[in-house]
């Protein structure tokens, strides 16, 4: 069982705030976001840049909702309640704003797919999202010289999960953003090949990503699993829990378990996000 920290004893001893979410009276604290706030209440607002576990940064802009009395919208991911706040997460103005926002990103993605798992497509399908009206971007070379891991910036959206989830998770501060306006994109130490980078194959970016522009090297996520194993990480005597994807008695690859005694990210340098080994018969 994990012992609290002083921060989250600190949420804890925050004070009770009333507020009116979507016309209902709703309880938050004054340490916790409104994303927070709604997932808790059942109410969905669409999110990409945001990730439990990392740092709040609102650079996506699809999280934005409406706030009785103020001009501008407002980031969920970044706002905390006040006494007496009337948000709207649904309203016209909110909708068409996140709607918008994931038209843009919607209109950059490739046709090919990453992953399984794109959540500008999760979020685009939800909202009723069509055929953007937007031209795409310029696509990018791939960039496979890394074993284990893939990099596809072509689907990029520069969320920054890779980029929080490498430095402040495994504070590793191999991904970083750079260059800027439209040639803004992620790099990898001094913008090198990921392969000639500093990157220890941890696997975190590629668990942060919500696009499949960072995936398991030979397209390993695009398989479906015929079933799940639970484990345990080799590394260390840690013991970060493991879920392997299998298929055909062969590791496709793994996923750390949120629910793992430690209280970061998962820090093992012995199992890479493509692994592929026969798994022995009981």
């Amino acid at each position: 069982m994990n012992a609290i920290t002083k921060n989250e004893a600190a949420q804890l001893d925050a004070p009770l705030i009333n507020f009116l979410l979507n016309g209902r009276d709703v309880l938050g604290r004054a340490t916790e976001t409104l994303i927070e706030i709604a997932k808790r209440e059942g109410v969905e607002i669409p999110h990409l840049c945001y990730m439990k576990g990392l740092d709040a940064v609102g650079n996506c802009r699809s999280c934005m909702v409406e706030i009785a009395g103020e001009r501008v919208l407002a980031p969920s991911c970044c706002r905390a309640p006040t006494a007496g706040m009337k948000v709207s997460t649904d309203s016209e103005r909110a909708l068409r704003s996140q709607k918008l926002v994931l038209e843009l990103l919607l209109s950059d993605m490739p046709e090919t797919a990453y992953t399984r798992h794109n959540e500008v497509d999760a979020w685009a399908r939800k909202l009723g999202v069509g055929k953007p009206r937007f031209e795409a971007r310029e696509q990018v070379a791939h960039d496979l010289s890394h074993p284990a891991i893939a990099v596809n910036l072509d689907a990029c959206i520069q969320c920054t999960r890779c980029l929080r989830a490498c430095r402040d998770e495994q504070v590793n501060d191999v991904i970083g953003l750079a260059f800027r306006g439209d040639q803004a994109k992620i790099v990898f130490d001094m913008d090198d090949a990921m392969g000639a980078s500093t990157c220890v194959a941890c696997g975190e970016c590629v668990q942060a990503c919500p696009t499949g522009a960072l995936m398991p090297a030979r397209e390993a996520a695009l398989a479906v699993p015929d079933k799940q194993v639970a484990s345990v990480c080799p590394y260390c005597g840690v013991g970060c829990q493991l879920t392997y994807k299998v298929k055909d008695d062969k590791i496709l690859l793994w996923k750390a378990v949120t629910a793992r005694p430690t209280t970061g990210g998962c820090a093992s340098r012995a199992a890479t996000a493509s692994t592929t080994r026969t798994i022995r018969s009981a």
